[in-house]
């Protein structure tokens, strides 16, 4: 009996892209010996994405859609689609083919050596130099300050095994930030790297704020180093603070008369810590914000449709 192969793809405004990813996809995986399904799941594009996908989906019964009733973002959405599949082993990747189809037998070839969780990680980008680069470095950061070893320079596109997504499902995180929570359940991660290419058409997704919500999200979920600091800068200021006042204390017991304190050292004083505590209450609120998602339990995605299942 052949082994089962499931393909996920998250899909937001896709329409020029999506036809031929389908078709070069079914492609690989006829030419590949396993029984598959491509699982595509779209944010409720705007455009006509939808439309072209069940259009396919008429003549090609592989193709599976799901049509989320709104758009839920680069994590639930995607995570969503990986819970659906029915696949031995699961592969989700991007619709803009910045993961290159012919990662699809490497990712299979070190599986059938029996790897659990295959992640894709970019060793170069044709992308923005800048924002790569800033990428790369927060993920170093990020890996030091956590308490697990998470995967650098990774999307979370890569191939999965049944076992680790059947720990996942039962994991059951609304907010899930699936290269810590595979780094929490997953100790053996395997690598197949790659130069990622330049988006060729439409536009990406990602914006100023999505990268910075991401970021932020990944220190929150896995790592105490900022409440940790937090502390450590609040003794600071507070010795810091003391020791000006005591030397702004003695240059007026020794220079009475020509020594003039004035205005504007408190004021700057005062700018200084109002920022600190704002900064600081921004960071506790993210803290305080990520709980509260996980205390909520709302559905992880709402469907609108499903074709093919």
């Amino acid at each position: 009996m052949k082994k089962k192969i499931s393909i996920v793809t998250p899909t937001f405004n896709e329409e020029k892209n999506i036809e031929l990813l389908c078709e070069k996809i079914k492609a690989e995986l006829k030419r590949l010996n396993y029984d598959y399904e491509h699982i595509v799941i779209d944010n409720n594009s705007s455009d006509n994405t939808v439309n072209i996908l069940k259009k396919i989906c008429l003549t090609d019964k592989n193709l599976k859609i799901i049509v989320n009733n709104r758009n839920y973002g680069h994590l639930k959405s995607p995570f969503h689609g990986l819970m659906q599949a029915s696949g031995d082993a699961v592969i989700i990747m991007a619709s803009d083919f910045q993961d290159p189809i012919d990662l699809i037998p490497k990712l299979l070839q070190l599986w059938e050596k029996g790897h659990k969780v295959i992640l894709n990680q970019k060793i170069n980008s044709d992308e923005n130099f800048l924002i790569y680069n800033v990428r790369k470095y927060y993920y170093k950061l990020l890996s030091k300050a956590s308490e697990v070893q998470l995967p650098e320079n990774t999307t979370g596109s890569g191939l999965y095994d049944r076992k680790v997504l059947d720990l996942l499902k039962d994991i059951k995180d609304p907010i899930p930030y699936i290269r810590g929570l595979v780094a929490e359940i997953e100790g053996d991660i395997t690598f197949v790297r790659f130069n990622q290419p330049k988006r060729s058409l439409g536009r990406t997704k990602n914006n100023f704020y999505t990268l910075v919500d991401l970021a932020f999200l990944g220190f929150v979920k896995h790592s105490k180093l900022p409440l940790r600091l937090m502390i450590f800068l609040g003794f600071f200021i507070s010795f810091a603070s003391v020791l000006v006042s005591i030397i702004f204390f003695i240059y007026k017991i020794l220079f009475w008369n020509s020594f003039q304190l004035g205005i504007a050292p408190v004021v700057i004083g005062f700018f200084f810590i109002s920022a600190v505590q704002m900064t600081l209450i921004g960071l506790l609120g993210e803290y305080i914000a990520t709980t509260l998602t996980h205390v909520r339990n709302i559905p992880l995605v709402i469907e609108k449709e499903r074709i093919n299942f």
